[in-house]
């Protein structure tokens, strides 16, 4: 017998989710098991969005994998990629073969297919099937492939073509060179570049986006920067500042700060107050003893408040319960079904057991249908800007709109963030 888990469908309004995990390693048989089961649940429901995620097992057969559940299904868009794992209902499978598909019966939904590729040599990006921009407001959903496509770069050049749209989403994994992860764009295989959708219609997708760390020590304002290096923290220099943290950390904090300290750089540097959720986390990737200088992975600019960040188990834990509580309390339409891209540096490398995030989905949100895969960078917003995370839990939900608020439910209002 096949090894199959399925989520029920949402039934509470006109929107219909439904998702699905095989783990059967036969790529076709997999393939033909999740179509059952999803046509099952949506019955004769269209299937207007088909997100398929699949293990790097399934690879070689990912084009397979594709038309066989395009030619069963007959989705009017479906998009997917692989990833470093799977994600489906309350499972995370990081090891062994897997697929995930999740399908959605969108009335009074507009969805787009996009296609995105970054030609090296010309040093410049290629749009296929996008639409023109305008002013209704709208949301991307974005999967890429970080070995074929500077995807930092990429956000820039769509900010440009779309502002104030948000996008959700994550990069494919399973691949470590160029050409060995897929990314799937109707019954069509890729291996490159990135794919997506974007919205527009009565459709409320709203973020979550958990970046599983919490304050430690004083914030400060950079005061030297240049480039990726912040020279003086406060008029002091940025390693001198680091070393007094370590110095006021316990035995456990050191021992943590090790691999798990981060710097946080505040969204809006004007705030009176500032709490988690404030800051754009970024890596702390090295010193430089002689000019006393610390290295982020990011663009750092004087006049910026940044603050040190611990990331550990507990504090992801409970960063992602409380923000899943904030959108409940938040929102008068129930969620009815959502995508998770959750980092491959969490799992069971970061909370020591299987199934975190998923579970702490389900236990906030119910049984609705979520499916995703650990990715090797996640897409979402902070602030007004989308951006491209690391050790995150970025997600989307989908619900009805609220007072037939547009698509996203203006999400940019500092995305409900506690």
């Amino acid at each position: 017998m096949p090894s199959l888990q399925s989520s029920s469908p949402s039934r509470r309004s006109g929107l219909r989710f439904a998702a699905a995990l095989s783990k059967r390693s036969d790529t076709e048989a997999a393939a033909c098991d999740l179509a059952d089961e999803i046509r099952s649940k949506l019955e004769t429901a269209p299937i207007d969005l088909a997100c398929l995620f699949f293990s790097a097992h399934h690879v070689r057969r990912a084009a397979r994998l594709a038309s066989t559940i395009h030619r069963l299904l007959s989705p009017r868009l479906l998009i997917g990629c692989s990833g470093e794992g799977v994600i489906a209902g309350t499972e995370e499978l990081e090891t062994i073969p897997a697929v995930a598909l999740w399908a959605a019966s969108l009335p009074g939904v507009t969805s787009v297919p996009v296609r995105l590729s970054f030609s090296p040599l010309q040093d410049r990006f290629r749009l296929q099937e996008w639409p023109e921009s305008d002013e209704s407001s709208s949301a991307l959903l974005l999967l890429a492939d970080p070995l074929t496509l500077p995807m930092q770069e990429a956000l820039k050049f769509l900010a440009q073509r779309y502002p104030d749209v948000m996008a959700i989403g994550g990069l494919a994994g399973g691949g470590s060179e160029s050409g060995e992860n897929r990314l799937i764009l109707q019954g069509e295989a890729l291996t490159g570049g990135l794919v997506g959708v974007r919205f527009s219609g009565s459709l409320d997708i709203r973020p979550v986006i958990s970046q599983g760390c919490r304050l430690v020590g004083e914030r400060f304002v950079v005061t030297k920067a240049e480039h990726n290096r912040i020279h003086e923290l406060g008029g002091v220099p940025a390693l001198e500042r680091l070393r007094d943290l370590l110095e006021s950390m316990s035995e456990e904090e050191r021992e943590q700060a090790k691999s798990a300290l981060h710097i946080g750089i505040a969204v809006d540097e004007y705030r009176d107050h500032f709490k988690r959720g404030d800051f754009l986390i970024r890596h702390l990737i090295g010193v430089d003893q002689e000019a006393g200088s610390l290295m982020i992975g990011d663009l750092v600019r004087e006049g910026q408040t940044v603050q040190f960040q611990l990331r550990d188990a507990r504090s992801a834990g409970e960063d992602l319960k409380a923000l899943l509580d904030t959108d409940r309390l938040g929102h008068r339409q129930a969620p009815l079904g959502a995508l998770l891209f959750s980092c491959c540096g969490r799992g069971r490398g970061l909370f020591g057991k299987p199934h975190h995030d998923a579970r702490t989905v389900a236990d906030r949100l119910g049984g609705i249908p979520v499916a995703g895969f650990f990715a090797q960078g996640e897409i979402g917003p902070v602030g007004r800007h989308n951006v491209l995370h690391s050790y995150t839990a970025s997600m989307a939900i989908f619900a009805e709109p609220e007072r037939r608020a547009p698509i996203g439910g203006r999400l940019y209002e500092e995305q409900r963030m506690s």
